[in-house]
């Protein structure tokens, strides 16, 4: 177990004047001489601005250790199977807890690992491929500490990795904010865990799995840029984008969506070892993508040095962050919890902002935690953004309002972004995450008002809208939505694109009146606007259980102007246990849900 080096001392270009280097002693200047030097350096320190107009003398330095939390190991390392049983047994059951760890394992084989995953703890390998970090072994999620139900296997991750699973199959039994990223599973991969019990979505990409993925109890998942050898089993919505081996289109009987590639990606930034130089990998944007971005030669991206980073720990303030970030810096945040008091504001195109091991963002007094401008090419990725007491108007905010520029060659992403309304403690939000910019992605996110956990309450954490999307030719692939007052999603803009949804309404609704939307009952989960001319969705999936007031009718679960440029293809409404009822699926189309039973009401397409 070894932390990164730390990186060695810059000499700033205001360092000042250096010692001789010859033997013999250097020149004393006289008083007018040192005064003159004096005045000057004070002049440059007075002109020297920070991000927020203060006067600053001292560079803000790149690179260094990556703090307590970051476990670092090496085929030699003693022990690994007891300090990664020792972080499992902390954080298995630590649901709202606040530890937040990263094991990252250096290239070479690892035999004999059984590596079990608890909340808020990522696994990674620190090679350019997968398969230049092998397991002969496993990477395990299971529901034991939760009686085999799955459906709460949040805040995890697993990248980078090549397993040999020990009997052949690795179990991955997850739900939301749960991504399995850029792995080589040399075998089998069960969706489900022990005992068959329930599970409740999840995401890969860019992962190859040699053989059956099988979701048995799994109830929804969305699977992009990848390669299967075959999946056998389907409950309500399995989503498919340019994954190689992937079922044919046969929604709703059994419900696969799949298309044959995905229109636009770019995957998730992440550390890596050069020899023995840490670096952030960027991958290149991809066009039409099927299969993996690694595997065939040098993958396509950018290197960037750990020295280009402000490595961001805990008690960080956000007035340091945004100057570092004016100088020029990207963002590695370590594994904790980052409290700020005024927006991180990334306005710099091409910054990388990477969280490890699901570092966590709370605004304080009711700020933004995260604005991007108008600008190219911004990476977020790896961040659960938490909300805090005070209500704040938006969490997430990309691209100011009005924004106009165009970024289609260049989009700014957001890859395994978060947002969190309650659960870990009171907090309230008016808007989860809000799109501003034209062309972003948003590939995987869950957009969550707690329904468990502290200071849950339908006032408590009061949140009205989830994703409020405004910009044109945005793409969401993976997007997860549960619980919010209001819309859970509601798209003003023109083109919009989203490939697999999943959603809940609020379970908290006290009565009908409470969710009442003029002369419609309820609030649709996904909105687009009357305005809008032209978008498109697949594979999307919405669910009720209203029970505190199991007599709520809701009237659809997805809203849609009647245009021949507004198309959904495989869209789906379900009534969980009974506890309320869908009227109609979109609009006023779509037979109702039975109200006693989970069984899908389905349209094929709309219109």
């Amino acid at each position: 177990m070894h932390a990164p080096p730390t990186a060695p001392p810059r000499l700033s270009p205001r360092s000042g004047l250096r010692r001789s280097r010859r033997g013999r002693r250097s020149r004393i200047p006289g008083p007018a001489v040192i005064a003159a030097l004096a005045a000057a350096l004070l002049a440059s320190v007075l002109a020297a601005p920070t991000a927020h107009g203060q006067n600053n003398a001292q560079e803000i330095v790149g690179g260094g250790d990556l703090g307590p939390n970051v476990l670092v190991f090496d085929p030699s390392t003693p022990d690994i199977q007891g300090k990664v049983d020792e972080i499992f047994e902390r954080q298995e059951s630590a649901q709202f807890g606040d530890g937040r760890y990263a094991l990252f394992f250096k290239p070479g084989t690892y035999d004999n690992i059984n590596a079990q995953l608890g909340f808020y703890t990522s696994i990674a390998g620190l090679g350019l491929s997968p398969d230049d970090t092998t397991f002969n072994g496993d990477v395990t999620v299971d529901a034991g500490w939760f009686n085999g139900n799955a459906t709460q296997n949040f805040w995890r991750s697993a990248e980078n990795l090549a397993l040999n699973p020990v009997n052949g199959t690795d179990r991955w039994a997850v739900s939301q904010a749960a991504p399995f990223r850029r792995m080589h599973v040399r075998g089998g991969l069960n969706l489900a865990p022990d005992g068959y019990g329930w599970a409740s979505g999840g995401y890969i990409a860019d992962s190859r799995i040699d053989g059956q993925v099988a979701p048995y109890s799994q109830q929804q998942w969305y699977t992009r840029d990848s390669s299967v050898g075959g999946w056998n089993n389907a409950v309500w919505n399995m989503t498919f984008s340019g994954v190689e081996g992937a079922p044919a289109q046969s929604f709703p009987n059994p419900p696969y969506t799949t298309l044959d590639t995905t229109p636009v990606s770019r995957e998730k930034p992440f550390l890596y070892l050069d020899g023995d130089a840490y670096k952030v990998f960027v991958p290149a944007k991809r066009i039409n993508a099927r299969g993996t971005s690694w595997g065939n030669g040098t993958p396509q991206g950018e290197s960037i040095p750990l020295d280009r980073f402000y490595v961001v720990k805990p008690g960080a303030t956000a007035e340091t962050i945004n100057a570092a970030v004016e100088q020029g810096l990207h963002l590695l945040f370590t594994p904790g919890i980052h409290h700020v008091d005024r927006p991180i504001d990334i306005d710099r195109a091409d910054t990388v902002v990477l969280g490890l091991g699901l570092a966590t963002i709370v605004p304080d007094n009711g700020v933004t935690a995260i604005r991007v401008g108008d600008v190219d090419g911004v990476k977020l990725a790896g961040l659960l953004v938490d909300a805090g007491p005070t209500n704040s108007d938006t969490l997430v905010e990309v691209g100011p309002a009005g924004a106009s520029a165009r970024h289609a060659d260049n989009p700014t992403s957001l890859q395994d972004v978060f947002v969190r309304v309650g659960g870990a403690g009171a907090g309230r939000a008016t808007t989860g995450m809000v799109i501003n910019s034209n062309d972003t992605i948003v590939d995987h996110t869950w957009i969550w008002r707690a329904d468990h956990g502290e200071g849950v309450g339908w006032e408590t954490n009061r949140a009205d809208y989830g994703l409020q999307v405004n910009g044109d030719d945005v793409l969401a692939t993976g997007l997860f939505v549960e619980h919010f007052n209001k819309y859970d999603v509601r798209w003003s803009g023109e083109n919009g694109r989203t490939i697999f949804f999943q959603n809940e309404k609020a379970y908290d609704a006290p009565n009908q009146a409470a969710i009442q939307n003029g002369d419609i009952k309820g609030f649709a989960a996904y909105k687009v606007d009357d305005s809008v001319n032209n978008h498109e969705g697949w594979g999307l999936g919405s669910y009720c259980y209203f029970n505190v007031d199991p007599t709520i009718r809701q009237d659809h679960g997805f809203q849609a102007p009647v245009k021949p440029g507004v198309r959904f293809h495989d869209l789906l409404v379900v009534s969980l246990g009974g506890k309320g009822q869908y009227e109609h699926v979109i609009n006023g189309t779509g037979s109702p849900t039975s109200g006693s039973d989970t069984i899908p009401s389905q349209v094929v397409s709309f219109p």
